[in-house]
């Protein structure tokens, strides 16, 4: 076997939402070049494609490819089935929910294994959670690590020349609120970003991923940019003795103001 230096750059699979922003954040200050990775398979919030679009012209990615890949007939669940309600409970007894798309992550690294295979990148970004997430298996640790591991064992270049693709998911082991704070250190343009599962026009507010974001930037103390100032004002936290706690605008939002 013959060894080759470690290869530079990383993908970024980059659905358009605020864990995958961050993760493209990260990369391009650690993993440059950085190509991104978006793909749309059959989700109904197709409008977090809008989303990849605007982040990856805003980070000047030279790679950003979109990959149609219509898997919604094949992998049914409440995100690619519109007849089906997205639910806006968690399941009893720590059940995984109906938005679980079957073997999604999965499917997408391997797309982007064999892209970063492709072009020589070492590294392959997943904005996976499992602190603050909703109970997805291909979210776990121990799942990455395994992935990681069949890399190796399925690629030409990790067999042939003992060159590994990584498996980076930095954002696996932060809750929601930290990675707001996060985020707001590296100017993440959270305005850009969507998050919402029901694809309407505005967010819902509802849905779990709702959910989660309007935890995440309620405990950070910063204001979602996403969401109108109505919502904001409701959903604000209170002090002790009634006056609603102080959220400062994200910092990309202060730095637009400023412009």
């Amino acid at each position: 076997m013959t060894r080759r230096a470690p290869s530079r750059g990383s993908v970024v699979l980059l659905s358009g939402g605020m864990d995958s922003a961050t993760c493209l954040a990260l990369a391009t200050r650690d993993r440059a070049p950085v190509h991104a990775l978006t793909v749309l398979y059959g989700q109904r919030h197709a409008k977090e494609v809008a989303s990849a679009r605007a982040l990856a012209r805003r980070y000047r990615v030279p790679e950003h490819v979109v990959l149609e890949l219509p898997l919604g007939p094949l992998l049914p669940s409440a995100l690619t089935r519109s007849q089906r309600a997205v639910p806006h409970r968690a399941p009893p007894g720590g059940r995984i929910p109906s938005t679980y798309v079957p073997a999604r992550n999965t499917i997408l690294l391997a797309i982007a294994l064999g892209y970063a295979e492709s072009h020589d990148l070492g590294a392959i970004y997943l904005g996976a959670n499992a602190v603050d997430y909703s109970g997805y298996p291909d979210c776990r640790p121990e799942y990455l690590r395994a992935f990681e591991r069949l890399a190796g064992l399925a690629t030409r270049a990790g067999v042939e020349e003992g060159r590994k693709v990584r498996i980076l998911a930095p954002l696996l082991r932060r809750s929601k609120a930290e990675i707001v704070r996060l985020g707001e250190r590296l100017g993440v343009p959270w305005a850009l970003t969507w998050s919402c599962y029901e694809g309407g026009r505005s967010p819902c507010g509802k849905c779990a991923s709702c959910r989660l974001r309007l935890r995440g930037f309620r405990r950070a103390g910063v204001v979602d940019p996403v969401r109108d100032s109505r919502a904001v004002t409701r959903a604000r936290p209170r002090r002790r003795g009634g006056a609603p706690a102080t959220r400062r605008p994200s910092t990309a939002s202060r730095r637009a103001g400023s412009a």
